[in-house]
C-alpha cells in the first residue's frame, strides 16, 4: 500500500481537499479552455468571450490553473504551460483524451455514500442507453489505457499456433491490434455493443487494420460468441459483471474455443484480503458507484469460474499496468 497511506493531520487534510484541484482541471477541460488557449495567449476577458463564460469567473479559474502550473500568467495574459500544451490539447501526440471519462466519473463518484448504503448504483442508466458523447469519452479513456498495456500483454503471450482471436468487449480494438501485430497470420474479431462498434471501426481505420480485424455487434452477456477461436480475451470485462454473469460468460468462452485454446483474463486480480493491488481496492468502489453489480475479484474467485467451466489448467501471471492475468487452457 506504499504511496497511499497518510500519517499526519496535514497530509489527511490535503487528501480531503484534493477534490478541489481535480475539479479545477476537469472544468477547464470540459469548457475547452486548453484547446482555446492553444490557439493563442489571451486575457481572461477575451477567453471568456470565446468560451461564452462569465468574465470574472473565467479569470478566477485561470488564476487557479496558474497556481497549479497548468497555465502561465504575465501582465494579465494567460498561456498554456509546457505540460498543458503537451497533454491537454486535443490532437497533440500526448493528449490525455481520457479526461472526458474522468469528468463522467466525477458525477458517479458523487453518489458513493448512497451506493454504500444501497449496495450499488441501482439507478445508473444502462450503458446502451447513455448518449454517444459519453460512449466516445469512455472508449477514448480505455484506448489511452490500453495503448500502454496491449503491446506488453501481447508480447508476454505465446502466440504460436494462434490464428483466430476473439476480443470480448474489445472497445477500440487496442488489444486486438497488438495481438495481430505480435503474431504472424493472426486474425481477430472484436465483439461489442452496437453503440460501440462504429467507434471501433474508427480506431481500426486510423491504424489501417480493417483487413485483419473484424467487428461483430453483440451483447456478451446474451449473444452467442461464435466458435473456432484459438484465444479468447476478456480484458477489463469481468469487473463490470456479477459473479453469476462471469461464470456464465466463462462457460460460453470455453465453448467458443478450439481444443487446446486459451482464455486470457486481464483485470485487477485481488489478493484474498482485497487490499492488493491497491488501485484495485479503489476500483471496486468505482464499480460500486458506476454499475449495479460490478466488482473486483480475487484470484480464487476467478480460478473457480474457470475450473467450473471445464478448463483443465489455470495459471496466474502478473499483467501490465498493475493488472493480473489468469489463463485458462482448454483440454
Amino acid at each position: 500500500m506504499a504511496g497511499f497511506k497518510f500519517e499526519s493531520p496535514e497530509e489527511l487534510n490535503r487528501l480531503v481537499g484534493g477534490f478541489q484541484r481535480s475539479r479545477i482541471v476537469l472544468t477547464a477541460f470540459e469548457l475547452g479552455l486548453f484547446n482555446a488557449l492553444a490557439k493563442e495567449a489571451s486575457t481572461s476577458a477575451d477567453l471568456a468571450r470565446e468560451l461564452k463564460t462569465d468574465p470574472r469567473a473565467t479569470d478566477r479559474l485561470l488564476n487557479a490553473l496558474a497556481v497549479l502550473g497548468l497555465v502561465d500568467k504575465k501582465d494579465r495574459i494567460f498561456e498554456l504551460s509546457e505540460l498543458s500544451a503537451g497533454h491537454l490539447v486535443e490532437g497533440r501526440p500526448g493528449y490525455l483524451g481520457g479526461l472526458g471519462h474522468w469528468n463522467h466519473l466525477w458525477n458517479t463518484w458523487s453518489h458513493l455514500t448512497r451506493a454504500v448504503k444501497s449496495g450499488g448504483a441501482r439507478d445508473q442508466s444502462p450503458f446502451d442507453q447513455q448518449d454517444q458523447s459519453r460512449h466516445r469519452a469512455f472508449i477514448a479513456a480505455m484506448h489511452h489505457r490500453a495503448a500502454h498495456q496491449a503491446r506488453e500483454l501481447a508480447e508476454g503471450l505465446d502466440l504460436a499456433g494462434v490464428k483466430r482471436v476473439l476480443d470480448v468487449g474489445g472497445g477500440s480494438g487496442a488489444f486486438s491490434m497488438a495481438l495481430v501485430r505480435a503474431g504472424q497470420g493472426i486474425r481477430a474479431t472484436v465483439l461489442d455493443l452496437p453503440q460501440i462498434i462504429p467507434l471501433t471501426r474508427e480506431y481500426l481505420a486510423a491504424e489501417g487494420l480493417e483487413d485483419r480485424i473484424q467487428v461483430k455487434e453483440g451483447d456478451y452477456l446474451k449473444d452467442d460468441l461464435g466458435n473456432g477461436f484459438d484465444l479468447v480475451l476478456l480484458s477489463a470485462v469481468i469487473h463490470i459483471n456479477s459473479p453469476e454473469e462471469n461464470q456464465d460468460l466463462v462457460v460460453r468462452c470455453h465453448r467458443a474455443l478450439n481444443p487446446k485454446g486459451r482464455l486470457v483474463i486481464s483485470d485487477f486480480i485481488m489478493d484474498e484480503d482485497r487490499l492488493n493491488p491497491p488501485f484495485g481496492a479503489f476500483f471496486a468502489l468505482n464499480m460500486l458507484v458506476g454499475t449495479g453489480r460490478g466488482d473486483t475479484y480475487t484470484e480464487a474467485e476467478v480460478r473457480g469460474w474457470l475450473q467450473a467451466a471445464g478448463f483443465g489448467k489455470v495459471e496466474r501471471r502478473n499483467g501490465p499496468g498493475g493488472t493480473g492475468l489468469v489463463l485458462g487452457y482448454k483440454d
